[in-house]
């Protein structure tokens, strides 16, 4: 008999209707050449390992410099290119962190009266010409991180799954949960492979 490991952090659990977990994975930009089967593997066994169950849509969305820096503009209110926003999308507004508008929308416990649609996690966008730029100085930055550009995109998927999932880092005690959670993601994914 097999069991399926316990989630690793406490945040919110996403559960939908009957149906399949699914994820979906672009790649809108052209400087640096980006595994997309990875990534989509890795959301999954990320998703998977923080509850996310039954009819669910997650995306997640590769951009270059100039889009991700209009993103930011437009929902962050910050200057330039960043390494990776979340979007998580749902009725409940309340602070987090690098959502935009400093804020996370969290699925609504109660559907519309006569829906059966999927449930919407949200998506995540990386900028991976920023992630290139700042792989070397995250270097060690948790077990495995060898400073490769890799390393560094497997962490700011991580990290903007567990935002859309409500995680955040603002507070210290929030922080070691949400760091606590992206290592044993990035090292049990590293396992599975």
């Amino acid at each position: 008999m097999t069991s399926e490991p316990p989630p690793v952090a406490a945040g919110p659990r996403r559960a939908g209707h009957d149906g399949d977990l699914e994820v979906f994975v672009a790649d809108e930009q052209s400087a640096i050449a980006v595994d997309t089967s990875r990534y989509s593997e890795m959301a999954r066994f990320v998703l998977e390992r923080e509850g996310v169950r039954g009819d669910v849509e997650f995306a997640l969305v590769f951009v270059d410099e100039p889009s991700m820096a209009n993103l930011n503009a437009m929902h962050m209110e910050g200057d330039g290119s960043t390494d990776v926003l979340a979007f998580p999308i749902d009725d409940e507004l309340f602070q987090t962190g690098r959502s935009p508008d400093g804020a996370s929308r969290r699925p609504a416990q109660r559907e519309p009266e006569g829906a059966r649609g999927p449930l919407l996690l949200g998506d995540v966008v990386v900028c991976p010409a920023v992630a290139d730029r700042q792989a070397t100085e995250n270097a060690g930055s948790y077990p495995g991180h060898d400073g490769s550009l890799q390393a560094e995109i497997d962490l700011l998927v991580v990290h903007g799954i567990l935002h859309v999932l409500g995680h955040d880092h603002a507070a210290a005690d929030e922080k070691a949960v949400m760091q606590n959670a992206e290592r044993e993601h990035l090292a049990s994914f590293t396992r599975s492979r």
